[in-house]
């Protein structure tokens, strides 16, 4: 299949806003710049040419961009294919990862805020709009809990519950 290698450069760019968006959306493969959009605009033809289900599999190390390349893909299949329920469609798939990220995320010598989990984002679509999605998350590193490098702290949840171990309905949980 088709692999794009995306670089994080640690600071936003002007590449992923709506004009973008509208600059890939119907264009082949190969007409335009490599982009994480173009990939999902390719996904998303071969779904409707053949009826079959796409997956974009988005992988690199720690502060890579995956999260991000992800957040994009999602925001291209939104904006430039609409929902049928709902415009805000990306927020709301997106919505639960800021709690899920206090329980997923941690302090790594490469990031102060590195996601430990892996994810699997399956998007609905109905009459070739988006309707839903799903995330399932995976904790890839359990043995975090117990033990952290030098350098690298636990799960951000646990330095969470700590410094709210005073609040009045914290305090039955023994923290």
């Amino acid at each position: 299949g088709i692999i794009l290698i995306a670089i994080n450069p640690y600071k936003p760019l002007p590449i992923y806003e709506e004009n973008v968006i509208s600059t890939y959306s119907g264009h082949e493969t190969g007409d335009l710049d490599p982009h994480i959009f173009a990939l999902a605009e390719e996904a998303y033809r071969q779904m409707v040419r053949f009826g079959k289900n796409q997956s974009l599999i988005i992988s690199g190390e720690s502060g890579a961009g995956k999260t991000m390349s992800a957040k994009y893909a999602l925001r291209y299949l939104t904006m430039s294919r609409g929902c049928l329920r709902d415009s805000s469609m990306e927020e709301k798939v997106l919505a639960s990862s800021a709690i899920m990220e206090a329980f997923g995320n941690a302090k790594t010598t490469r990031n102060d805020n590195s996601s430990r989990f892996g994810k699997y984002i399956e998007i609905g679509f109905s009459q070739e709009r988006v309707t839903g999605a799903t995330i399932i998350t995976y904790l890839l590193e359990k043995s975090r809990v117990t033990f952290q490098a030098k350098a690298e702290r636990n799960y951000h949840i646990f330095y969470q519950l700590c410094a709210s171990a005073t609040l009045p309905e914290l305090q039955g949980l023994g923290l």
